[in-house]
C-alpha cells in the first residue's frame, strides 16, 4: 500500500533503538490527539503504524546476526528502554561496512563480528527498502558515503542523521537530483535539545533588538557518541554543524558576531550519564543603554529519544516525496528536523515548509488505512 514505509538502518545503536522502540509503543496512535512526543501523528496519509523495518547493518559482534528487535538492547546501547515489548521482526542484522565508522576510543567497546560484510545495495534492492537512516558514529566521513552510495545506486532515499556532510554538497545533492532520489539531511536536530533552544534564544535576542556578544555551548554525555567524540580529530564537522546551526541565525539578520566570542560543541564524556546529555548555554549581551546581560540555562535530555522524535517525521516526508516524484534534498524538512541543510531558514518558517509540504504532498486525503 501506497502509505507503508519500508526503512532500513545504518547503525542499531542508541538512536536506532529509541526509534524502534518508539514505533511499537506509537502504533496505535491516534489521528486527531495530542500525543506526547509526536508532532504528527498522522504526517500526510502515513501514521507510525505504516513504518516496517526491512533491513539493519552494524559491525558490531553483539549485534550481528541478532533480530533487530533483539539487537537494539545490546551492549554497548544504554539508552533508557521505554518500551521492552518489540516483537521479533525477522530482520537479522547483517555486517555492514566497516571503513572509517569505528574510532580509537570505540575499538575499546566494538569487537567487530568475523565475517565479510553483506551486499548492502543488493539488500536494499531485495527489501524494497523505501528509506535509508545513517546512524553511524560521528567523524565515518568515508563510511558514509560508501553507504549513500549504495542507497542511490538502490533508488533508497536517505535521512543522513550525522554530520558528515551530504545534502548540504553541492556534488551530493546533484547526485540525488540525477537520480530523482530524496534526501533529508544534515545531522539531527533533535526535538528539544540544546541546537533548536540555543537558536530559539539567539532568535528571541535579535527579534527583542538585544545584541548578542559572546555564547557558549557545552555539552556532556555518557553514551558511546560522546566516548568517540573524545577523539577529536572526529569532530571537525560536528563543530562545524552545530556552530552554523547557531550563527546562520546571526547571520540571517545580518549581524555579524567575532568567530572568537562563539564556542559550541561535545565537551566530554562522564560514562555514568548513560544516553543523558547535558547542555550549559550562555549568552553575553547588551539591552537598552547597551547596559549587559547574562542569560545561562542548563538542559539535561535522554539524547537518542529526542533524536528519534525528529527522524520518525523524516522518514515518513521521504516517502511522500518519493510518491510525488520528488528527488534531491528537501529544502523545508531539511531546515527544520537538521543543523546543517542546504538553506538555513529560522524554525518558525522551516516549520510552515514542512507543513506546506505535508499537505501538498498528502496520500488521497488521508484515507483510512
Amino acid at each position: 500500500m501506497d502509505s507503508e514505509v519500508r526503512v532500513a538502518i545504518v547503525g542499531v545503536g542508541n538512536c536506532a533503538s529509541s526509534l524502534v522502540q518508539g514505533v511499537f509503543y506509537y502504533q496505535n496512535a491516534g489521528d486527531d490527539e495530542f500525543i506526547p512526543g509526536l508532532m504528527h501523528p498522522n504526517l500526510g496519509g502515513i501514521r507510525i503504524k505504516d513504518i516496517k523495518f526491512v533491513a539493519a547493518f552494524d559491525v558490531n559482534a553483539t549485534k550481528v546476526g541478532k533480530d533487530l528487535s533483539e539487537a537494539i538492547f545490546a551492549p554497548p546501547n544504554n539508552t533508557t528502554i521505554f518500551h521492552r515489548d518489540v516483537p521479533n521482526l525477522g530482520v537479522p542484522v547483517m555486517k555492514g561496512y566497516v571503513g572509517d565508522g569505528i574510532g580509537e576510543y570505540l575499538k575499546d567497546v566494538v569487537k567487530i563480528a568475523p565475517g565479510d560484510p553483506v551486499d548492502v545495495r543488493r539488500v536494499l534492492e531485495e527489501t524494497r527498502a523505501d528509506v535509508l537512516i545513517n546512524y553511524l558514529p560521528v567523524g565515518s566521513e568515508e563510511a558514509t558515503k560508501w553507504y549513500v552510495q549504495q542507497a542511490l545506486d538502490a533508488g533508497v532515499a536517505v535521512v543522513n542523521a550525522i554530520p558528515v556532510f551530504i545534502a548540504r554538497d553541492p556534488q551530493w545533492r546533484q547526485k540525488f537530483e540525477e537520480k530523482n532520489v530524496p534526501i533529508i539531511g544534515d545531522d539531527i536536530k533533535s526535538q528539544v535539545g540544546a541546537t533548536i533552544l540555543h537558536r530559539t534564544l539567539v532568535n528571541l535576542f535579535i527579534a527583542r533588538g538585544m545584541i548578542v556578544d559572546r555564547t557558549y555551548q557545552l555539552n556532556v554525555g555518557g553514551n558511546t557518541d560522546f566516548l568517540n567524540m573524545l577523539e577529536r580529530k572526529r569532530l571537525t564537522t560536528k563543530r562545524v554543524s552545530k556552530t552554523y546551526a547557531v550563527t546562520s541565525q546571526f547571520e540571517r539578520a545580518g549581524i555579524q558576531i567575532p568567530e572568537e566570542n562563539v564556542y559550541i560543541g561535545p565537551s566530554d564524556y562522564v560514562s555514568w550519564l548513560k544516553d543523558n546529555k547535558v547542555a550549559y548555554i550562555r549568552i553575553e549581551g547588551r539591552h537598552f543603554g547597551d547596559v549587559p546581560m547574562t542569560l545561562e540555562c542548563r538542559l539535561s535530555v535522554e539524547d537518542s529519544p529526542n533524536s528519534a522524535g525528529v527522524v520518525i517525521d523524516a522518514i515518513r516526508l521521504l516517502k511522500l516525496a518519493k510518491l510525488a516524484g520528488i528527488g534531491g534534498a528537501l529544502e523545508g524538512p531539511s531546515a527544520y528536523l537538521m543543523k546543517s541543510p542546504p538553506v538555513q531558514h529560522d524554525d518558525e518558517t522551516a516549520r510552515k515548509m514542512v507543513e506546506k509540504f505535508i499537505e501538498k504532498h498528502k496520500i488521497a486525503k488521508n484515507t483510512k488505512q
